[in-house]
């Protein structure tokens, strides 16, 4: 395993600017929505050389904000800044979505070509995502195929292009759709953070509203984190279709999709001291992914149930690697330690004749203490990927020491 996570930061952003606090500028929590007063805050800062944006306590409500480069967002204990229900408050434009470069709905907060861009405080970020839910799980009964990009839903935070990258302290709250999405990112801190959307019995579940979605990243430090949300903690995505990977790949005389422009590897993860207490899976490769490597997760706890301990999603129309990926010190209840899943959703293979090659192998689980119902839940077939170099060193499970192999 390389070494690595030494180079991640562990303070960038910029702490230290001009403040323009929310009630200073004139804008007080009520139940109206702020959003263009918002965003002249932060046009304004920007213009002026850049600032922080805090946002004091009490609830304010908007729609979209795009932070520009130079300024960040901090969220006072008390503060809880709630995105509007109205899918209209967030304007379509040119994004990253499913392992797609697509016009699509932009999130609650923005940023995108920024360096030292961060959230922080002790503050919330809500989704207010109830409404969109229910119109999910409506439209569901009417059409059971209905999938994610039918119900337009946003996204809480979408970070794009940018290096240097800080989440830390803050609550991000009931997102009607993924949480946080970070594409083609350099160096990213995510720090003593909560994400949570509604997942229990009783409660209006949040369809796919995944804590954190890496998309074409590198040199990520998520630690200190919990997550109870409904789908997956943390998500390596990165392309999709037949021709995914032409970012390494030279496919003479083909013409790749512009859907595929954006696709790219994650390289260089490190998660530790997490704390999950529900998710689909604790870590999942996929289901858009293209070329993931050295991966880490170590020292988390299941305190609640997982699905999956480590979930591998390989598609049948997408050449995908998955490499090098290492679990280790990790305790607690999953119903399966390693999934191994074929992912058909939307499977087309665009024409090409032959089919892609998915590989995985270098996969190590270490010093695990885990309660689960299966080891390995594999396809009778093997699923649709080629697996070798699996090891396992020091495992416990269902009170059971393993041998190593």
């Amino acid at each position: 395993m390389d070494s690595w996570f030494h180079e991640v930061p562990e303070t960038v952003g910029n702490g230290d600017s001009k403040q323009y606090r929310l009630d200073s500028c004139g804008i007080v929590p009520d139940t109206a929505l702020h959003t263009m007063e918002i965003q002249a805050v932060i046009d304004s800062a920007a213009a002026n050389g850049g600032g922080v944006i805090v946002v004091t306590p009490g609830v304010f409500r908007t729609g979209a904000l795009v932070f520009r480069p130079g300024t960040s967002l901090r969220l006072e204990e008390g503060a809880v800044l709630r995105g509007s229900d109205h899918i209209w408050d967030y304007p379509l434009c040119m994004t990253r979505i499913e392992g797609e470069t697509c016009l699509y709905y932009g999130a609650l907060i923005n940023a995108d070509g920024v360096d030292g861009f961060s959230i922080s405080g002790e503050g919330t970020i809500d989704g207010n995502g109830e409404p969109f839910y229910r119109q999910f799980w409506l439209r569901r009964r009417w059409n059971p195929s209905c999938t994610n990009k039918d119900e337009q839903r946003p996204r809480l935070l979408y970070v794009s292009n940018s290096r240097n990258v800080r989440l830390e302290g803050v609550t991000f709250r009931n997102s009607p759709y993924w949480t946080t999405h970070f594409h083609n990112c350099d160096r990213l801190l995510v720090k003593d953070c909560r994400f949570e959307s509604p997942c229990r019995k009783g409660e209006v579940r949040g369809p796919s509203t995944d804590a954190i979605d890496l998309d074409v990243v590198s040199n990520v430090h998520i630690t200190g984190c919990s997550f109870c949300v409904n789908d997956d903690a943390i998500a390596l995505k990165g392309g999709k279709g037949p021709y995914a990977d032409a970012f390494m790949t030279d496919y003479p005389g083909v013409d790749i999709p512009s859907r595929s422009i954006g696709n790219g590897a994650n390289v260089n993860v490190l998660v530790e001291n997490c704390e999950y207490e529900f998710c689909h899976g604790c870590l999942t490769l996929g289901s858009e992914s293209v070329y993931d490597r050295n991966i880490v997760v170590r020292r988390c706890r299941v305190t609640g149930n997982a699905y999956n301990l480590l979930w591998i999603k390989c598609r049948p129309d997408t050449p995908q690697h998955y490499c090098y990926i290492a679990v280790e010190d990790v305790s607690g209840r999953v119903d399966n330690m390693v999934n191994v899943y074929k992912w058909t959703q939307f499977y087309d293979l665009q024409g090409r004749k032959d089919l892609p090659v998915s590989i995985v192998d270098h996969i190590f689980l270490r010093r695990c203490s885990i309660s689960c119902d299966k080891f390995m839940n594999v396809p009778e077939d093997g699923g649709v990927c080629t697996l070798s170099d699996f090891k396992f060193e020091d495992l416990v499970v269902n009170g059971h020491r393993q041998a190593s192999r």
